[in-house]
């Protein structure tokens, strides 16, 4: 058999998740110096993972790089399965017998657990399903959030906590001109939260949003953001952080949240132009130095009872230590944002207390410890490294997975006849799947910006598959 990578030889690889990873692997694979088929297979009918149902609505420059991943699926030796459950609909073993290579790009799917008394009362949510929910993903179109409460907490301070909060925080008018789903716009239009906790377990020194999605809170129409000023005191370990160099981002962060905490008069405008004086219908409170250690109530959400914390350690090692100070918010609404992880696919290793797929640089191993490698299986994107970095990060983690791949050329031409895509349609054919190509998946996505011109929306997303489907009959 003629060189894998040749003309008559084509290197066949099929990767699993269609977010940013998928898609910056694909494109890695067409660009080299290789002939290549690429098989692309996504869950959804819609492709770009959390760029299209993590990111938040208000947020559209950050969705403009669907522009470039759609540039990124023209060429020839590019093939989409939308619509496609690996696992279900073909299975991994399937897909290695058909293709020279498997790449797993399938994210962080799921969110970590508080792990404490009360966590699955009603009332008690995930930062994941309700990101999901307003974004238009499918399999949480149907979740509901009781709205109804005054209080809504949320734990973690990352930026996907911040975009909770703001939603929550958000007016109408300031919500309906974005690609937020009309489902979601509606129930928001009669909430009746006015208090919002956005809670972490360390001090400000130690923030995990960006600046920028900080700044974003002096900016709501209607709300007003406050930080305790007692909250703003920093210890000393705290203050030589944001005294070293490495802490010059985290010092931006702290000055923000230090504006935050200036007297609450409604009668004096703070120093910062973007705000005006207390006098907003929403609060949104930001304290630190609590984690939350029981959630109570008669089978709904009744009251969040956290511990105080305290920071101990040298800078950049602190630790947050419950002091055993406790204190009650009463609120019928949580949603918890500590972090995603992985979820495991049959047939592919997985170590499950971290959430990821273990591996070398992209190489599947059998786990952490020993790394054996498993043949024809990669990895790249959070599944591969955790939930961390934007968009942009998981082009260097692809290229990473790609570059192993390539390495391993000779081992992977194994002298068997590979069928790659024709394969896959035989077997989702005979397993009655009724799966996407791209050109399918560019109708759909041309409906959905037809549908959100008269609303002023970039686009009206279809949050049911079978609308989808019904468009292409």
């Amino acid at each position: 058999m003629s060189k894998l990578g040749s003309s008559d030889n084509p290197l066949k690889v099929a990767i699993v998740g269609a977010g940013p990873s998928g898609f910056y692997a694909a494109d890695a694979l067409i660009n080299s110096d290789l002939k290549v088929e690429v098989n692309l297979i996504e869950k959804l009918c819609a492709p770009y993972g959390l760029v299209r149902t993590g990111v938040a609505p208000d947020h559209p420059l950050i969705k403009k790089s669907i522009e470039k991943f759609a540039v990124m699926a023209e060429p020839e030796e590019f093939n989409y399965f939308g619509n496609v459950s690996v696992g279900k609909d073909i299975t991994v073993d399937e897909l290695k017998e058909t293709h020279h290579a498997v790449i797993i790009t399938m994210g962080a799917e799921t969110d970590r657990k508080l792990g404490i008394p009360g966590e699955d009362l009603k009332g008690s949510h995930t930062a994941t399903e309700f990101v999901a929910w307003y974004n238009g993903h499918p399999e949480y179109r149907e979740r509901e959030f009781d709205l109804s409460h005054e209080t809504a907490v949320i734990i973690g301070q990352g930026n996907v906590a911040a975009d909770v909060a703001r939603i929550l925080s958000k007016t109408v008018d300031e919500l309906k001109c974005t690609d937020i789903s009309q489902h979601a716009l509606d129930v928001l239009e009669t909430s009746k939260v006015k208090n919002i906790y956005v809670v972490g377990r360390r001090g400000p020194a130690q923030g995990a949003m960006t600046s920028k999605e900080l700044k974003e809170f002096g900016e709501l129409q209607e709300c007003d953001t406050f930080v305790d000023p007692s909250e703003a005191i920093l210890n000393k370990s705290s203050e030589d952080e944001l005294a070293d160099r490495k802490g010059r981002a985290a010092k931006k962060i702290y000055e923000l949240f230090s504006g935050y905490a200036e007297p609450k008069s409604p009668h004096k405008a703070r120093s910062f132009p973007w705000t005006r004086p207390y006098v907003k219908p929403k609060k949104c409170h930001i304290q630190f130095l609590r984690s939350p250690v029981e959630l109570k109530g008669n089978k709904k959400l009744e009251t969040v009872v956290f511990e105080k914390n305290a920071l101990s350690g040298e800078p950049f090692k602190q630790s947050a230590r419950g002091t055993g100070e406790l204190e009650e918010l009463k609120a019928g609404l949580l949603f918890r944002s500590i972090g995603y992880r992985g979820v495991a696919l049959e047939g592919v290793p997985f170590h499950d207390a971290w959430g990821v797929i273990p591996n070398d640089k992209g190489r599947v191993t059998e786990d952490n410890e020993n790394n054996i490698v498993v043949p024809q299986l990669y990895t790249a994107g959070w599944i591969k490294r955790g939930p961390s970095g934007i968009i942009g990060t998981n082009k260097a983690c692809a290229n990473e997975t790609i570059e192993e791949l390539m390495k391993d050329i000779e081992k992977l031409n194994d002298k068997k006849q590979k069928l790659g895509n024709k394969k896959i349609h035989e077997i989702l054919a005979s397993n009655k799947v009724r799966y996407i190509n791209f050109i399918e998946w560019e109708v759909i996505d041309k409906h959905e910006v037809d549908n959100g011109k008269p609303k002023g929306k970039p686009r009206e997303k279809f949050t049911y598959t079978d609308e989808m489907l019904a468009l292409l009959t």
